[in-house]
């Protein structure tokens, strides 16, 4: 994805809405204050939140546990600059803040490229480029170089590729060093420790053949199957190393390279230089076999919990129908079509990209983009929206000025927020920019001091070496990802998908929780939801109404199925009339009599504004009381002051009758969802902020306004809007957004926290940190309670190894612990963490 146009937030037009920089041609929104807006939605949430700067490095440094930095961006402004366009890599490999600012570093470095946002969040990076002057197969080469994987990000091989290689690390690593490890507690650790396993001779015997020309041999064997593990296993950990050293900002990678290394080069140098030499290249494989395995751990996790979502929504369009001047259909690429082009679009398909409907008549979805819950009439003349679906009908569409969709407007802004959504600095790591300097510093100080005091220089290097081992380097790596990894699995265990690790350090409590509407508050479905017509009427508009596929006349066939039911509800004892009883939230099923016959559909003709027929000998109309007037039919007073007052409330009424006049009416409407009462009051009562934020019409949201718990409503509110309404609530605190679309996509990517409902498209979960795959609203609440636990059990770990640090490395640096004993210590450190890590979060019941 790349492109040239402004994002959100940037000085640019001055036509363009005040506050989400979309266009504002042929709109006249404007405030008291003269401001022009795109629509009456972005007007009232600049009314609400005023007018905010929304700095980007100020946001970044809120994020970060402390205020600890992740390193400047070179691309905190979205504008491209002219010449350039923005371009979006996934990179394979990064996992922490100085990733980040190396990344953006080397890539501002290559001729051509004026900008870069890199996030280790979503392992993207955004990268400003002049296309004369450098590829992307140049940018691809210049990071992969570094020893990071880049690839685009709908590059599935390549994504398929770096999973496969980091497998082949660990495979290697866990059976390479199996192999060292065997020949140390068969043949070397018997020299050490009087092991009764063997008696004196063969004890005898071993220590002689170690310090033989042959145990030279056998020592540079087992030092060359530690190279494999230490430098293609352990490369990702030298990388990261190698990085925080570039970047002056100490990491845990660091730490545990340090430690690593220093075993492997004294071993070396040992077998080079010394006549039976005691070698430590167990100590080397340990460190990065077992830090190697926790992050694989982790990452496996999380693997599994994204294969959950394997089923969501595509909704991007490849390819388009485009008529010739012939009258035929051809099928192009979406990228070939041209300003002009005319493109045949039928029911059940996406609009391509933005348009004008030049012939035709049909009902057009546009939820996906604009949140709008209900469908829309699109006749010659009308905007069509790219990534609409028409539902009925069809549409000739003439291809806009840009040649262009919607949809791909919102995914380049969702690019954009994520290449920008810099990650935290873990708490291990900023630990480290303390403890890893204060390490070396007692090594060195440890190894000097033994010299001074005669020790020889072996015994010096032994000191130092023993210090930086038993710093524990693999407990405090594996505090995090293991908790994380713990974090993540009894999230998967409720049926939350946790793709983002960093949630559970940087969020620990919400101050403004934002919900969209359809969707999520609501199950995004058409249903009945009340009606004022007897049973007779209502079974012959559900038949006529199979044969629509507007999504309307589908809510009204689906009554068909209730009322012949033999498990419906039946109405209320003793009223055979012709009005049921109804619940809040849908129809009462009414059973017919047994001795009905199915309605039989003779006629059926689809209108602008409904439909008619004839069903079992009856002509019947269900639609607009404009329909009816059109027909010559008579539409009493009262049914069309109920279909009016309906409409007000945002729910679609229709009037339906038969043999020339309108009998009553039906209702339909999006439903709400179970339990969002509870969820949004229970916030409430918590003293979390909700706001609902939707794109549909001021008139659907009015339930929500009228709540106690829900503290403002925004309504009729465009993808970018949202986005900026978001980046503008951060300003007052955390915000955490709740949605399911691919309208909701930029504002959850915008959010502190993005959840997405596991039912929406694959654009929002693409987009959230974390999904909830049952649907359940109740489980915002549980994402915080496990990312809270998850913080108690990494601070923990930690805080196990740093009070086993205050007691081993005073032992080391006074040469009362050697490496061997030094290791084995490190390796009960470890377990403990393992040990404490495996247990659950939350108790079963919560």
């Amino acid at each position: 994805m790349s492109g040239t146009d402004p994002a959100p937030g940037t000085d640019s037009d001055p036509a363009a809405c005040t506050l989400c920089e979309l266009p504002t041609e042929g709109v006249d929104v404007t405030d008291g204050d003269g401001n022009r807006f795109c629509c009456t939605g972005c007007r009232d949430v600049y009314g609400v939140l005023g007018d905010v700067d929304v700095d980007a490095d100020d946001v970044r440094e809120r994020r970060q546990p402390g205020g600890a930095s992740a390193g400047e961006s070179a691309n905190d402004d979205a504008t491209v600059p002219d010449g350039h366009e923005a371009t979006f890599l996934e990179v394979d490999g990064m996992h922490c803040a100085t990733c980040e600012a190396f990344i953006e570093t080397v890539a501002t470095d290559a001729d051509g490229v004026s900008a870069a946002s890199a996030s280790y969040v979503t392992d993207t990076v955004r990268i400003d480029r002049d296309s004369d002057a450098v590829t992307v197969d140049d940018l691809t080469e210049t990071v992969s170089g570094l020893g990071y994987s880049a690839y685009a990000r709908d590059d599935a091989f390549s994504r398929r590729q770096a999973s496969n290689m980091a497998t082949a690390r660990l495979a290697a690593g866990v059976l390479v060093g199996m192999a060292v490890m065997l020949q140390y507690i068969v043949l070397i650790y018997p020299t050490y420790f009087a092991f009764p396993f063997y008696d004196e001779r063969t004890l005898s015997y071993l220590n002689e053949a170690m310090a033989s020309t042959s145990g030279t041999y056998f020592f540079i064997v087992i030092g060359v199957l530690t190279t494999i593990v230490l430098f293609f296993t352990g490369k990702p950990i030298l990388r990261g190393a190698y990085v925080s050293a570039r970047t002056r900002s100490p990491n845990m990678d660091l730490l545990v390279a340090v430690a690593a290394v220093s075993a492997y080069l004294y071993s070396t140098l040992a077998v080079i230089f010394v006549e039976s030499p005691s070698i430590y290249y167990d100590v080397t494989v340990a460190i990065i076999v077992i830090v190697t395995v926790g992050n694989h751990y982790e990452d496996s996790v999380k693997e599994r919990a994204t294969e959950l979502l394997s089923e969501v929504t595509a909704i991007r369009v490849d390819d388009a129908r485009r008529l010739t001047a012939d009258g035929e259909t051809e099928s192009v690429a979406v990228e070939a079509l041209d300003p002009g082009d005319r493109l045949l679009v039928r029911a059940g398909e996406r609009v391509p990209v933005d348009g004008e409907a030049v012939d035709g008549d049909a009902a057009v979805d546009e939820s996906v983009v604009t949140g709008e819950s209900l469908p829309v009439r699109k006749v010659a003349g009308d905007a069509v929206v790219g990534g609409s679906i028409v539902a009925d009908g069809s549409l000739t569409v003439a291809v806009g000025p840009d040649a262009a969709s919607s949809l791909d407007r919102v995914a380049e802004l969702v690019y954009d927020l994520q290449s920008g959504n810099h990650g935290v600095q873990k708490l291990a790591d900023r630990l480290a920019t303390v403890f890893v300097p204060a390490v070396l510093v007692i090594a060195v100080v440890a190894a000097g001091a033994s010299l001074a005091l005669g020790g020889t220089t072996t015994d010096a290097m032994l000191v130092g070496l023993t210090v930086l081992i038993v710093s524990c380097p693999c407990a405090l790596g594996l505090a995090t990802p293991l908790a994380v990894a713990a974090g993540i699995r009894d999230a998967l265990e409720r049926s939350i998908v946790v793709f983002d690790d960093t949630v559970f350090e940087r969020i620990r409590e919400a101050d403004t929780v934002v919900f969209d509407k359809t969707g999520t508050l609501t199950t995004g479905e058409m249903r009945l939801v009340d009606r004022a017509v007897d049973d007779d009427l209502l079974r012959l508009a559900a038949a006529l109404e199979s044969r629509s596929a507007h999504p309307v006349g589908q809510a009204v066939a689906a009554a068909r199925t209730a009322l012949g039911d033999d498990e419906g509800a039946p109405h209320e004892p003793g009223d055979d009339g012709a009005t049921p009883a109804v619940a809040d939230g849908g129809v009462e099923a009414v059973k017919p009599p047994a001795d009905d016959a199915e309605p039989t559909v003779d006629s059926f003709e689809s209108h602008a504004r409904g439909v008619s027929g004839v069903v079992s000998g009856v002509e019947v109309v269900v639609g607009h009381p404009d329909l009816f007037d059109e027909s010559g039919w008579s539409v009493p007073d009262e049914i069309r002051e109920a279909v009016a007052d309906a409409r007000d409330v945002g729910r679609v009424p229709v009037a339906v009758g038969r043999d020339g006049a309108a009998e009553g009416f039906v209702v339909v409407g999006d439903e709400l969802r179970d339990g969002w009462e509870e969820t949004v009051t229970a916030l409430d009562d918590t003293g979390v902020e909700v706001i609902v934020l939707t794109g549909d019409d001021e008139r659907a949201a009015t339930v929500f306004r009228d709540h106690d718990a829900v503290a403002s409503v925004f309504a009729g509110v465009p993808p970018e809007g949202k986005a900026e309404t978001v980046a503008r609530l951060k300003e007052g605190g955390v915000t955490v957004m709740v949605g399911d679309g691919t309208n909701d996509a930029p504002a959850l990517a915008a959010a502190d926290l993005g959840v997405a409902l596991g039912g929406g498209t694959a654009m929002a979960v693409d987009a959230a940190d974390v999904a909830i795959v049952d649907d359940d609203l109740g489980s915002v609440a549980t994402v915080f309670e496990l990312a809270r636990a998850a913080g108690r059990r990494v601070k923990g770990n930690i805080g196990w190894a740093f009070c086993y640090n205050a007691v081993a490395i005073p032992l080391a640096a006074t040469g009362l612990l050697n490496p061997l004993f030094a290791a084995v210590a490190m390796g009960a450190s470890s377990l403990l963490v393992v040990t404490n890590s495996s247990r659950a979060l939350l108790p079963d019941d919560e």
